[in-house]
């Protein structure tokens, strides 16, 4: 499975602060058997987001985009906003389950406005700007989330068989 990550930081994007959560993101892609095979590190610009979802879906055709940083409150955090403009379809349950492990950990998780949606047959999802909570969120996510890919693509069933063998 082809994989993208994308990094929403203005103080990164500026060479202000080393890009941890994206580095962490692919490492942890890779050791899960994704290819990562995009990385792009953007402004907080909402319809610079947008665009770059777009042509990592549509034109380079990833199956999953993962993205770090501009999830909370601030005025500048848009990624949640330009994440639900690419929408073809909603699907909470990620984002959802996300911030119910969170919960467990901090009661601050309930402030991530991270979304998970899908763009015809690629899977986008928000992660948190911290390395910990990156960490946190691709552990818990990342076992179940090669089914989701694979029932998007038209590989497996939803019961996990083969749609080969029906």
């Amino acid at each position: 499975m082809k994989a993208a990550v994308v990094t929403l930081s203005d103080r990164g994007f500026r060479n202000e602060r080393e890009d941890k959560s994206g580095e962490l993101v692919q490492m942890m892609l890779k050791e899960a058997g994704y290819e990562v095979a995009e990385y792009r590190l953007l402004l907080d610009e909402q319809a610079q987001i947008e665009t770059v979802l777009k042509e990592l879906s549509d034109e380079k055709e990833m199956d999953l985009i993962l993205t770090t940083g501009g999830t909370g409150f601030s005025q500048r955090d848009c990624t949640p906003e330009a994440t639900l403009n690419v929408a073809t379809r909603n699907a909470p349950g990620i984002a959802e389950a996300m911030r119910y492990a969170s919960l467990a950990i901090t009661p601050r998780a309930m402030l991530s406005r991270g979304a998970s949606v899908i763009r015809n047959q690629t899977l986008i999802i928000n992660l948190p700007g911290s390395p910990k909570a990156v960490k946190e969120n691709l552990e818990y996510i990342l076992p179940t989330l090669s089914h989701g890919l694979e029932i998007l693509k038209g590989v497996t069933g939803e019961c996990g068989i083969s749609l080969k063998e029906t």
